[in-house]
């Protein structure tokens, strides 16, 4: 490897002004990006990795931000102090010498604005091409990132893409003006396993081609592993450990780090509840609870579910009556080509599927995007009208009820979203948030006997009763994830739906909500569907698992059946996708 300095952080800190306090996003932190090399960052939300990157962009906002102290050295032939330079000569490097691709794609491009136009204003204005050779440019950049169809994603808005394509548009304005160093800050976060695999292929072809270093910031180890030369772990604004990517997943020191590689799901074992960070420390986080946890392979093996278990589970599982059956459930959105065309075709979103859900169980819906599975659970609770087929919940048919009988039954489902944040009312404080749909179904006698029900929810779900008059934009996405999870228990329901309700957490936070899933569904005897595109989250959820791919069944079995031996190819890649580790 080339141990060639590009970069080097020396002793910076940023420091941020709020409520009358500073508080050290990062606190003296240094290190050096080679030639050609991989760096990895790894830290939970809020551990100063991300405020590295900006740091190093000199993209602070001040106030309430400002780089206090510190230098970040580009050696460009010469060596240039970063933080020395005015706002105008920093644009000279920005974008060109240094480009930074952000986590979330949708908010970094601007909705009103076509793709192409997007990353040909950078070529022009770095570059000085005229608008011709930067539209060439760009196409070619779209076929270099593998775009399909790079013409039409050049002329189309960035609501018309998904996902992973908006992911590569983002890599192409990144690397337009063959930058030196590449700053990926979560690039694969929340992204379905299949696409980020091939996102992470296509960032180490394209350091490959172009002679770039990449800074890969991560909160996923695991992550790190399939990309990363060295690894940087930072907690709390401070680097705690550093090494290389075999050192630091064959032989973690600091307890952090071992938290971190622990509470990722294992797919070769079935555990009983995941590893969480506080497991390997103190309630200060600085010190190793006991010897026995000194090792993730030690801790997990107590962890262990055996196989007569399991067993013994099932049969009491199986033994009863469903609560849930769909038959031949059909979901279809109709479009026309043209207004002057009144052929109608369709999006068969959902296509005659059939299953079963016992009491007790937790049964797995997992697939790409676009699969069907949020419509077919969208559609299980009517909140998106079936074009056919049967949802029967206890002997009911339930699709086809009126809307005031349907009105009824629905406190006995509840569903938990994807993103806490825009599923709670920002103008609304935790408390009135989960109290309200016991006020819609007049759950309770009186206001006060609610506030007591949701205090009680609070601590359910290891919240504190001191929250109940806060409002959401005061806590972090984990936090807020237990107060959704608060909210669906408000009316005691016998079924809940969970729609990829950790797939934009930290692998730490995910951790404690699916433990804590699983302790309730203990508690209060619950019912899941459980839905995500990572395969290792729902084979640790569920009991059974069901994979969707074009809005149909492909493969419907025991969970650990299936991820041993699966049935069909494309949920072979589905496994194959799944971050391995090192370790």
């Amino acid at each position: 490897m080339n141990t060639t300095p590009l970069l080097e952080v020396k002793n910076l800190i940023t420091e941020f002004s709020t409520e009358g306090k500073i508080i050290k996003a990062v606190n003296d932190v240094s290190f050096i990006l080679n030639k050609g090399e991989t760096l990895g960052i790894v830290g939970e939300s809020g551990s100063g990795k991300s405020v590295t990157s900006l740091s190093i962009m000199r993209l602070i906002a001040s106030p309430p931000g400002k780089i206090s102290s510190g230098n970040i050295i580009f050696y460009n032939g010469n060596s240039t102090d970063l933080l020395s330079l005015k706002e105008k000569q920093i644009r000279k490097y920005r974008g060109k010498e240094i480009a930074m691709i952000f986590q979330e794609p949708m908010t970094s491009l601007n909705p009103v604005i076509k793709c192409g136009k997007q990353v040909a204003e950078a070529i022009e204005l770095h570059l000085k091409l005229s608008a011709k050779k930067a539209k060439e440019k760009t196409i070619s950049l779209f076929e270099e990132v593998q775009l399909p169809r790079p013409l039409a994603i050049f002329n189309s808005y960035p609501h018309e893409l998904s996902g992973g394509q908006k992911q590569r548009v983002m890599i192409a304005m990144a690397i337009s003006c063959n930058p030196s160093v590449l700053i990926a800050d979560e690039p694969t976060t929340a992204l379905d396993v299949t696409v980020q695999k091939t996102i992470l292929e296509l960032m180490k072809k394209l350091q490959q081609k172009h002679q770039m270093s990449i800074i890969f910031i991560t909160h996923d180890l695991v992550v790190i592993a399939e990309i990363a030369d060295r690894v940087l772990v930072m907690y709390k604004g401070k680097i705690v450990e550093r090494g290389s990517v075999n050192d630091i997943f064959s032989n973690p020191c600091h307890p952090y780090t071992k938290g971190l590689l622990a509470c990722r799901p294992v797919m070769e074992k079935r555990l009983k509840k995941l590893p969480v960070v506080s497991d390997f420390m103190d309630e200060n986080m600085n010190e190793i609870i006991s010897e026995k946890k000194q090792t993730i392979n030690e801790f997990t093996l107590s962890l262990i579910v055996t196989n007569d278990e399991r067993k013994s589970l099932h049969k009491q599982l199986y033994s009863k009556d469903p609560i849930l059956e769909i038959k031949n459930l059909k979901t279809y959105f109709p479009i026309r080509k043209s207004i002057f065309n009144n052929t109608r075709h369709y999006i068969k979103a959902v296509d005659d599927v059939s299953f079963r859900v016992y009491p007790g169980e937790t049964l797995g819906l997992v697939g790409e995007s676009g699969c069907g599975k949020t419509t077919l659970g969208r559609t299980i609770l009517r909140l998106i009208e079936p074009t056919a087929g049967q949802v029967i919940f206890k002997n009911v048919d339930i699709a086809c009820l009126p809307p005031k009988e349907m009105r009824k039954v629905r406190k006995n489902f509840q569903i938990i979203f994807q993103d806490p944040y825009s599923s709670l009312n920002p103008r609304i404080n935790i408390g009135s948030a989960i109290m309200e749909p016991m006020r819609v179904h007049n759950i309770l006698g009186n206001e006060k006997q609610r506030k007591e029900k949701v205090m009680e929810l609070l601590r359910k779900v290891n919240m504190s009763e001191n929250h109940f008059n806060r409002y959401p934009h005061e806590f972090s996405g984990g936090q807020r994830q237990r107060i959704c999870i608060a909210r669906a228990l408000a009316l005691n329901p016998e079924f809940i739906i969970c729609d990829e309700s950790v797939s934009a957490l930290d692998v730490s936070i995910q951790a404690q909500v699916l433990n804590l899933l699983n302790e309730l569904k203990r508690e209060f005897g619950f019912t899941y569907i459980f839905i995500s595109h990572d395969l290792s989250v729902v084979k640790f959820m569920s009991d059974r698992m069901i994979v969707m791919n074009d809005g149909k069944i492909i493969e419907y079995g025991d969970a650990d059946e299936i991820y041993s031996n699966p049935a069909t190819d494309y949920t072979k890649k589905l496994i194959a996708a799944i971050p391995k580790g090192k370790y």
